[in-house]
């Protein structure tokens, strides 16, 4: 059987989070979120995020946590800016504009929004109230294509959000493994303070299902579980997440786990160079996109599983390669001889 780095979410959980489940499978608990194990984990959250007026609530999984914040922040005639990349627009079979709300695709160069980007969209709809409204702007950490955001640029975009009446949404679904990248200088205090809403990912980085939206905008906050509820994101067992978060956040290994994926990932980058590799963009975190050429990308998928990403040309593309928690030593070495073999 091939090994997949199709992605970070083949495997099922880590095994403490398996271990707590079963620990705790006999408490009874109330419903809805209400338990005990979802009120310590939000309260974890608060205490990493350093702002005890954020409100904190668990989903399963990342396409519902965008859904159900992007449909609750805005009103019927407002409409969202994402990198095209993003994946709202690209990977969510058009969940946001089922609700109602367009999605304004931005060609940006390494899957990150700047200022600019936001402002070229909004002078194009100034017709109002013939066009729709700009009013939120949806970015990833790590992006779609591994890159992230540096401390400035997250304070620069949520200073211009702010000039300009926007909401600033940060999916987190890759969220650890950007705060563990090597290059990164951001931490959840700051993307706090410089985020109207974001969600710290999951199902991505060792748990079995999972995201917590985090919202910081006091103005968003009220009525938020009416938009859960009729979403259906309301689980009657919501201690299944949060008992998993609670595991997750007690101590530090939701960052060792997303840590570990960054290694491994970087590893495999190394020997890509080593073989003179160019790449699609440049990435510290657990996904990588090597340019190969279609000979070298058959070869090496004759044991590995993985997505051809983007044709460069007739002869070359790139592919993604994304490591997870649970991506082994021997596995990478593997991996790292065959890729040897391609020079």
């Amino acid at each position: 059987m091939k090994y997949s780095f199709k992605n970070d979410y083949s495997e099922g959980a880590h095994p403490r989070i398996l271990e707590a489940l079963v620990k705790y499978n006999f408490d009874q608990q109330n419903g809805y979120g209400l338990d005990d194990y979802c009120k310590t984990a939000a309260q974890f959250i608060l205490d990493k995020t350093k702002n005890p007026h954020s409100k904190v609530h668990f989903v399963s999984g990342g396409t519902q946590a965008n859904l159900i914040v992007i449909s609750a922040f805005l009103r019927p005639h407002e409409s969202v800016v994402s990198a095209e990349t993003g994946h709202i627009f690209t990977n969510e079979s058009g969940a946001i504009e089922a609700t109602g709300h367009k999605v304004h695709g931005v060609l940006t160069k390494d899957g990150k929004l700047r200022v600019d980007d936001i402002q070229k969209v909004i002078d194009v709809h100034q017709n109002i109230p013939h066009q729709v409204k700009q009013k939120l702007v949806y970015i990833s950490n790590s992006t779609e294509v591994g890159t992230i955001y540096s401390k400035e640029e997250l304070r620069d975009l949520y200073e211009f959000c702010q000039s300009k009446n926007l909401y600033l949404f940060m999916d987190g679904a890759r969220l650890g493994h950007a705060l563990t990248a090597e290059t990164n200088d951001l931490t959840l205090e700051d993307i706090a303070q410089n985020t109207d809403a974001f969600y710290l990912g999951g199902t991505k980085n060792g748990a079995l299902i999972g995201e917590a939206i985090v919202i910081n905008n006091k103005n968003l906050q009220e009525e938020f579980g009416f938009h859960l509820k009729q979403k259906g994101a309301m689980l009657a067992k919501g201690r299944l997440l949060g008992t998993q978060f609670q595991e997750l956040l007690k101590d530090n290994l939701y960052f060792e786990l997303a840590d570990h994926a960054n290694q491994q990932a970087m590893k495999l980058k190394a020997a890509f160079k080593e073989i003179g590799c160019e790449f699609l963009s440049q990435t510290f975190t657990n996904q990588i996109f090597p340019i190969l050429e279609n000979d070298q990308i058959e070869r090496l998928s004759q044991n590995f599983d993985f997505y051809v990403w983007k044709k460069i040309d007739d002869k070359k593309s790139a592919i993604r390669l994304i490591t997870s928690w649970a991506t082994s030593d021997d596995i990478v070495n593997t991996m790292i001889r065959e890729i040897r073999l391609l020079k």
